[in-house]
């Protein structure tokens, strides 16, 4: 794919304008508050020039496709062909590169049927008379034409065949619409899959339609009351969550999603104002769904995830598998099950939509429901009913990661079960949590998911690198090697070609160690000099992890930091940088020859004391040079 063409094409200042306001930082900036984690004063910054973004409160940055990926929770290439689409690229594919011809042509067309699907059933619900029952059926459950506009539910008509021939008069062959799942084979070739029922599109994280859930309306269909697409290339029920296109970005913005049972579930929650409402699509609530909270929700500790399921058999039965995936999250888990065991959209109809906004306020956590539910089957007036409830919850408390929190919960579960001696009960599941890491091979989990826990600092005094821990830029050591590589990022011109001479062991810093050895991978300052426009990019691709590749962005975008009486950013300024750097490189080099000579003097040997002594003398000849001309000692 032509990456460079669309990234240039696209201005990453008027892609980011679309999600946060911007406005001047100077030195060429822009900032505003970052999309990616919740603060008050702006750490959030583009560069326009560069083509880069930068937080300097929680280390996100990149170029504009990365953003668009973040933002919007897209892979590579879904990404880059989003932004070619806006730019009017059109998109070359090399034969054994992502997504060779065959396989991206499916997933287009299969795309595409979806939507001209997805348009065809709304058509239908909107003005087909068949579609009578569909539409009563939604007024019955508080639902207007413009709540089914909102939302894209359509109506599939009875015929065998109708949405076949239409999508044929398309264009689509009879292949590709068995494979999208919109047809299946009949007696005498492909008849529509669904045939009579109220159709909800089911879209992608991105906003494309990938499937759809079908309600039955008719008493003569023996199929079952939901019908959802089949798993295809594109649409896969564990990887899917109804209504995450309309609730994105509001999950991510509050860091807090709700969960619930069903469509309508969805569509009541968003009008009456819970716009954080997502479902699954026929299936429980598992693993890959909650790898795209994990994305939203961006494992902040104070976010929420609050589960409303009914109150019947089945709805506990499914709150409990819930718990099981709880400590998945990094956020706090809720549950909230309706009085008379309404699901959302009945407790709209019954109560209005401030019944429904109450319902998720957090109000039970989900451990303390699934323990609930577990002492509730056991007799604890007899002191072996509460030893066999013990029994049970204690290896579910157990495996909170969260040590702190373990034995606040452990506290809880003694007195639900009336047991006196509440240090039996902590020492009793701390004991099997040890057991359980010690069949695993591992120790405690670490600390750093404990819940609560803030955003790293904003860059200043001390700034936080991607791991490890901050560097003190009062150090002036840490201070200049700083403003350096940021001058070879950002102004190559004025340090090249002297930057390039220089050893990663001059930058005394790890991180920026690991930053000197990626712009000597991409080609040095001089490269940046001959072709600034690729430079930044290949620096980033050289980076060997996401932790070094974060620090390019961030060195990219920061601001040059000028002292008092420095009139510009200059080639006299670059060169104070460069001779400061070196000079200290050259101080430690004579430090550690005159502890030699010290070791070798009276009884090492002549000749080498002799070379050591040598040494010594041009380091200094060499430093007196640099304290004297300065940059052109260099």
């Amino acid at each position: 794919m032509d990456v460079k063409a669309v990234r240039d094409a696209v201005p990453i200042d008027a892609v980011v304008s679309e999600y946060l306001q911007l406005r001047n930082a100077g030195g060429g900036n822009l900032k505003g508050l970052c999309p990616f984690h919740d603060e008050k004063s702006p750490s959030f910054q583009v560069s326009p020039s560069k083509g880069f973004f930068h937080c300097f409160g929680c280390q996100e940055g990149g170029d504009t496709i990365t953003f668009v990926m973040k933002i919007d929770h897209l892979t590579f290439s879904e990404a880059v062909e989003r932004l070619a689409g806006q730019a009017g690229i059109t998109l070359r594919y090399e034969e054994g590169g992502y997504n060779p011809s065959h396989q991206r042509g499916e997933r287009i067309r299969l795309v595409e049927a979806h939507k001209i699907a997805a348009q065809w059933y709304a058509e239908q619900l909107a003005t087909g008379p068949e579609a009578d029952t569909g539409r009563a059926f939604l007024a019955d459950r508080g639902f207007d034409q413009a709540a089914a506009e909102h939302f894209g539910v359509g109506y599939s008509p009875q015929g065998w065949d109708h949405l076949t021939r239409f999508l044929r008069g398309k264009g689509f062959s009879d292949k590709e619409l068995l494979l999208s799942g919109l047809s299946q084979e009949g007696r005498r070739g492909p008849i529509d899959r669904f045939r009579g029922r109220l159709m909800w599109p089911i879209r992608d994280i991105g906003g494309d339609v990938v499937g759809f859930g079908a309600r039955k309306l008719y008493e003569a269909d023996n199929g079952p009351k939901y019908l959802n697409t089949p798993d295809t290339a594109i649409y896969k029920k564990s990887q899917v969550l109804y209504g995450i296109d309309l609730a994105k970005k509001d999950i991510a913005k509050a860091s807090r999603a709700v969960v619930v049972e069903g469509y309508t579930d969805v569509m009541a929650c968003h009008l009456a104002g819970v716009t954080t409402a997502i479902a699954t699509c026929g299936t429980a609530f598992g693993g890959d769904h909650i790898k795209i909270l994990r994305r939203l929700l961006m494992d902040n500790g104070s976010a929420r995830v609050i589960f409303t399921f009914d109150g019947d058999a089945a709805g506990q039965k499914a709150a409990l598998r819930a718990f099981e995936d709880d400590q998945k999250f990094a956020a706090e888990t809720y549950i909230a099950i309706a009085p008379d065991g309404m699901d959302p959209c009945d407790l709209r109809l019954a109560k209005g939509d401030d019944a429904v906004a109450d319902l998720v306020e957090p109000r039970t956590p989900l451990f303390e429901f699934a323990l609930r539910q577990i002492v509730a089957r056991y007799d604890l007036d007899t002191p072996a009913g509460r030893a066999a409830a013990l029994d049970e919850a204690a290896p579910v408390v157990a495996r909170i990661k969260n040590s702190g929190a373990q034995h606040e919960v452990a506290v809880q579960l003694a007195g639900m079960l009336g047991i006196l001696d509440t240090q039996f009960v902590v020492k009793r599941i701390a004991q099997l949590a040890r057991w359980a890491r010690d069949r695993g091979g591992k120790g405690p989990a670490p600390d750093q998911r404990q819940r609560g826990g803030g955003p790293q600092q904003q860059a200043g005094p001390m700034t936080a690198t991607p791991r490890g821990p901050a560097l003190n830029l009062r150090n002036p050591v840490f201070a200049t090697e700083r403003e350096l590589l940021k001058l070879a990022l950002q102004r190559p011109e004025l340090v090249s070609p002297a930057f390039d001479a220089y050893g990663v062991d001059e930058f005394t810093a790890p991180p920026y160690a690991a930053v000197r050895e990626a712009i000597m991978e991409a080609g040095g300052a001089e490269f940046g000099v001959q072709d600034p426009q690729d430079y930044l990019v290949r620096v980033r691709e050289a980076a060997p992890d996401d932790t070094v590749r974060a620090m390019v962005t961030e060195l990219a975008v920061e601001a040059i930091m000028l002292h008092r009486g420095v009139k510009g950013v200059d080639e006299v300024y670059a060169g104070a940088q460069l001779v400061t750097v070196r000079r200290r490189a050259v101080e430690r080099r004579i430090r550690d020859i005159t502890g030699r000579l010290t070791r070798l003097s009276g009884h090492g040997d002549p000749a080498e004391l002799a070379a050591v002594q040598n040494e010594l003398w041009i380091l200094q000849q060499y430093d007196q040079n640099l304290r004297e001309h300065g940059a052109a000692a260099l």
